[in-house]
């Protein structure tokens, strides 16, 4: 099935915030599909600390900051500490059903996910 036209044009004027938030949809839509994906599948090293992180969005008007709490993985590697978002949830844990926006006329972005 292909996608039609006025919604690829409408992807690409969004801004890189609307960006991410497409992401953790598509994503999560995907999780449901093919469910979570394993460690090794994430290219992430076999010793790993994961830690859940609020984060600020950065724009100037949002009222909703910090936003999550999100889960990050942490490991050394070649003596520095490397960190890798990891989403809502961990590899393995149950997730949440993903309820696509009803209001998908709207250009601006909701609280859905938040």
């Amino acid at each position: 099935m292909a996608i039609p036209r006025e919604l690829m044009d409408r992807i690409r004027r969004l801004d890189e915030y609307e960006l991410r938030r497409l992401l953790i949809v598509v994503r999560g839509l995907l999780l449901e599909v093919d469910g979570p994906p394993a460690d090794d599948e994430l290219g992430l090293p076999p010793t790993l600390t994961y830690r859940q992180e609020h984060v600020r969005c950065g724009k100037d008007t949002c009222r909703s900051c910090p936003h999550g709490p999100y889960w990050y993985a942490y490991w050394k590697q070649e003596g520095r500490t490397r960190k890798r978002y990891i989403g809502r949830h961990l590899p393995g844990q149950p997730l949440e059903p993903v309820v696509p926006d009803q209001g998908a006329g709207a250009t601006g972005p909701t609280d859905a996910g938040r």
